[in-house]
């Protein structure tokens, strides 16, 4: 843990961001690097009726380390994401807070 789900970006992206932002993120989450999950989710975005395009989505689900770390992590998580897409792009991060009491490995929970 922590799991990295990514919207609106292309699969080359993600694989290299896979890499980089471990490096960056490893120690401020203080996890094995083994512990860091990427998934790619193949979304369609509409508005209005119409098929639209979307700007990055990056949704970081993680067991909560407190406002100054999660603040670092948004940080290079929207720097990296601008490096390979423009430094223009919004990009969206959500942190979504995990309970270790309702998160199981191997039918254990933290």
């Amino acid at each position: 843990m922590p799991h990295f789900r990514f919207r609106a970006v292309e699969r080359e992206t993600v694989q290299v961001l896979s890499k980089t932002l471990i490096d960056e993120l490893q120690p401020v989450m203080d996890c094995p690097r083994e512990d860091f999950t990427f998934e790619l989710i193949a979304t369609e975005f509409f508005l209005e009726g119409e098929v639209s395009s979307a700007y990055p989505f990056v949704e970081v689900m993680w067991f909560d380390r407190g406002q100054d770390k999660q603040d670092i992590c948004a940080k290079a998580i929207t720097e990296q994401v601008r490096q390979s897409l423009g430094k223009d792009v919004d990009v969206a991060v959500i942190f979504t807070a995990l309970s270790p009491s309702q998160y199981y490995d191997n039918g254990e929970h933290y």
